[in-house]
């Protein structure tokens, strides 16, 4: 039998995904998203549509599974809206001592 508890929990997860792929389409930006934290929680959901196919099938695995889509879908956003050279994450002083983005090696002047 579905928790009714554990669908709501579900439900309240995937709220905001949705919301995260709609900014990132609008805006190509994705600042501030962590890829790591993304994975873990994929694997999360994954985990809990694995415990379900084998223990306990219920309506509740659809919600594990599309909130694993939108996660997903979200994480494979963040690496096509990834500025080039973001990933590096290398992160250079300027001669001022202010940290900067990562340069692209040109020289303003």
């Amino acid at each position: 039998m579905a928790s009714p508890f554990e669908a709501i929990m579900l439900l309240c997860f995937g709220v905001s995904w949705p919301i995260s792929i709609a900014k990132a389409l609008r805006t190509k930006v994705v600042a501030g998203k962590s890829p790591f934290f993304m994975a873990i929680v994929f694997v999360g959901y994954i985990s809990g549509i694995v415990h379900k196919a084998l223990h306990a099938f219920d309506p509740v695995t659809v919600l594990y599974g599309l909130n694993a889509i939108m996660v997903a879908i979200d994480f494979c956003l963040y690496f096509r809206y990834l500025p080039p050279g973001a990933g590096a994450g290398i992160v250079e002083r300027s001669g001022d001592g202010e940290v900067g983005a990562p340069s692209d090696g040109l020289q303003e002047g």
